[in-house]
C-alpha cells in the first residue's frame, strides 16, 4: 500500500510540472497568433504566478483544515480547466480569465504534497518526487512541438489537459491508500503555527528571499530558453525552438535523479552548493562565444541539472530546520516567495530584454544563482546560532 501511494504521489508531480513549459513552448508562435509583443508572455506568467501565490498562502489553513489527497483533486481540476480555457482562446485577454484556475491548481498542490512529504519520508524521495516534476515538465514542450507540427498551438494545451484528466481519474482511484495517514496528518497539523508567528522565527526569512532568487532563475529559464535561441540563433525552426523548452526540464529532472541517489548521504546542504556551483558552470557554457547551438544547448541542461536539487533540499530542511509546528507555514511561505520571483521575474527580464536584448539573459540568470546561495548561507548562521544558545535565553 506504501509503494503504491508514493507511486501516486510521483504521478501527482507529473501533472504539477505538465503545464509549467507549455506557455514558454509556444510562445513564439502564440505571439504571432494574437498581434502582441514579446513582452507580453511575462505578463501571462504573471498572472499565472499571482494566483499561484495566493494559494500557496493559504495553504497552511487548508493543511490543518483538509487532507493532502482531498487539496490534490481539486488542484488538477482547476488546471484541467486552465488547460481546456488556454486551448480555447482566441483573444489575448481570454488567456488572463483562464489563468486563474490555471495558476490556484499549482500553489496548493505543491504546498501541500511537499509538506507531506517532507514530513513523512526522506530526502531522496524529495528529490525523487521533483525529478518527476522534471519528467512533466520535459514531457509538455515535446507535446507542444508535435501540436505545433500537427496541428497548432491550442492542441498542444488540449492534449495536455488529457493526459491530466487521466492523472485526475488515477488520484480518484487511489483515494483508500491515504487512510493511514490521515490521523497523523490531523494531529501534526493542529499545533501549527500561523503565518506571522513563523515570520519571526529565525532563519525564516533568509530562506524566503533564497527560494525567491531561486525561482526568479528558474521561471525566467522556463519561460524565455525558447526566445532566447530565437533572438541569438539564425535560422530555427519554430519546432526546433519550441523544443529548446525541454532543456531545462531536462536537466532539473537529471540534477534530481542524480541528487535522489546520493542526497541521504550527502546531505541537503551540500548538494544545494554543489548545484549552485553547478548551474554557474552551465551559465558559463551558453555565454562562450562558440557558433551553433549545440554548446548552448548543453550549456541550459547544465543550468538545470544545477538547479535540480536546490528546490527539493530547501523544502526537506524545512522540518528539519525549523521544528513540525512549523513547518506547514514554512513551506507554505516558502511556496508564496517562489510564486513572487516566478510572478515578477520573468516579466521584469520580458521588458529589459525588449529594451537591451535577449542576450542578457545568463547575466541575469548569475544574478539570481549568488543571491540564492548568498542567503541560504545566511539562513544557516542564523539557525545555527539560535540552536547554540541556552534554551533559557530563547524567545518562546
Amino acid at each position: 500500500m506504501g509503494s503504491l501511494l508514493l507511486a501516486v504521489i510521483y504521478l501527482v508531480f507529473i501533472s504539477l510540472g505538465l503545464p509549467d513549459s507549455l506557455l514558454g513552448s509556444g510562445w513564439p508562435t502564440m505571439q504571432v497568433f494574437f498581434g502582441v509583443p514579446s513582452s507580453c508572455a511575462g505578463y501571462v506568467s504573471m498572472t499565472i504566478c499571482f494566483m499561484t501565490i495566493v494559494s500557496a498562502l493559504v495553504s497552511p489553513g487548508m493543511i490543518r483544515r483538509f487532507h493532502t489527497k482531498w487539496i490534490v483533486i481539486v488542484s488538477i481540476a482547476l488546471t484541467v480547466l486552465g488547460l481546456l480555457g488556454f486551448s480555447v482562446s482566441a483573444r489575448f485577454w481570454m488567456l488572463f480569465l483562464f489563468a486563474v484556475p490555471y495558476g490556484l491548481g499549482a500553489g496548493s498542490i505543491d504546498a501541500a504534497v511537499n509538506h507531506y512529504v517532507a514530513s513523512h519520508y526522506p530526502s531522496s524521495v524529495m528529490n525523487f518526487l521533483h525529478c518527476f516534476y522534471g519528467v512533466g515538465a520535459v514531457i509538455s514542450p515535446c507535446i507542444m512541438a508535435q501540436a505545433l507540427k500537427a496541428a497548432r498551438w491550442n492542441e498542444g494545451y488540449r492534449w495536455t489537459a488529457y493526459i491530466q484528466m487521466g492523472i485526475l481519474l488515477v488520484c480518484v482511484l487511489s483515494l483508500p491508500l491515504w487512510k493511514r495517514t490521515e490521523t497523523a496528518d490531523g494531529e501534526e497539523s493542529g499545533d501549527s503555527a500561523g503565518i506571522r508567528e513563523t515570520l519571526r522565527a529565525p532563519g525564516v526569512l533568509p530562506t524566503l528571499v533564497a527560494f525567491f532568487a531561486y525561482c526568479s532563475g528558474e521561471n525566467t529559464c522556463f519561460l524565455w530558453t525558447p526566445s532566447y535561441f530565437a533572438g541569438t540563433r539564425a535560422g530555427l525552426s519554430d519546432q526546433t525552438i519550441a523544443s529548446f523548452g525541454s532543456l531545462i526540464f531536462g536537466g532539473l529532472m537529471l540534477g534530481r535523479l542524480i541528487s535522489g541517489f546520493v542526497s541521504d548521504r550527502a546531505g541537503d546542504k551540500r548538494l544545494i552548493r554543489i548545484g549552485v556551483a553547478a548551474e554557474l558552470f552551465g551559465i558559463l557554457l551558453v555565454v562562450l562565444p562558440v557558433g551553433g547551438y549545440v554548446l548552448a544547448a548543453v550549456g541550459f541542461v547544465v543550468i538545470g541539472t544545477g538547479m535540480g536539487p536546490v528546490y527539493p533540499a530547501i523544502q526537506h530542511m524545512a522540518p528539519a530546520n525549523f521544528g513540525k509546528r512549523y513547518s506547514a507555514a514554512v513551506i507554505g511561505l516558502q511556496m508564496a516567495s517562489a510564486y513572487i520571483g516566478s510572478t515578477f521575474m520573468p516579466m521584469v527580464f520580458g521588458l529589459i530584454q525588449q529594451a537591451v536584448g535577449i542576450g542578457i539573459m545568463p547575466l541575469y540568470l548569475t544574478v539570481f544563482a549568488v543571491m540564492n546561495l548568498g542567503m541560504l548561507e545566511l539562513a544557516y548562521r542564523r539557525i545555527g546560532s539560535r540552536a547554540a544558545r541556552p534554551l533559557s535565553k530563547r524567545k518562546t
